[in-house]
């Protein structure tokens, strides 16, 4: 199955995920999932997607890492964020051609679960703590253009 990705101003995306039930952890049902997101983000060329962005509205997303590739990460949170902060050009695969900078805090400390259900504990900065920062927005329904401190040309990737 494919996925398609939502674009805004499609009022799925600015609905507020559930929490994946633990009972799920392992399932083949979540691992199909998993795989489907990541092809997603493959196909558009994005480094990011969360679930919302394709009409499923658990808190689930997936990050391309950059020393492991793509994974996939469930219920992630931020617990901790520097009061330093990161300007940085955004895009989104569900806001396509626009692209903004935001600010955004330089490291954050995120937690998740593994598909498997075990626990992440993942010290972040700069452009990763950046992508964990706006997939996460997404899944409370948030899209990086409602943080732009101004809109630009579109020089950076999209998360």
């Amino acid at each position: 199955m494919s996925l398609d990705i939502l674009k805004n101003p499609n009022p799925e995306l600015r609905k507020k995920s559930s929490p994946v039930a633990e009972d799920r952890f392992g399932t083949q049902e979540l691992k199909d999932l998993g795989a489907e997101l990541i092809q997603a983000m493959m196909d558009d060329d994005g480094i990011g997607i969360a679930a919302p962005q394709v009409g499923i509205h658990e808190r689930i997303i997936v990050v391309n890492m950059k020393h492991t590739g793509p994974a996939v990460f469930v219920n992630p949170r931020v617990t901790r964020f520097s009061t330093s902060t990161i300007e940085f050009e955004e895009g989104c695969l569900s806001v396509p051609g626009i692209y903004g900078i935001v600010e955004r805090p330089k490291k954050v400390t995120v937690e998740a679960f593994t598909m498997d259900g075990q626990p992440v504990s993942l010290n972040l900065k700069h452009l990763e703590a950046v992508i964990f920062q706006h997939e996460i927005d997404h899944l409370d329904g948030i899209l990086f253009i409602d943080k732009v401190k101004e809109f630009t040309h579109g020089n950076n990737v999209q998360v």
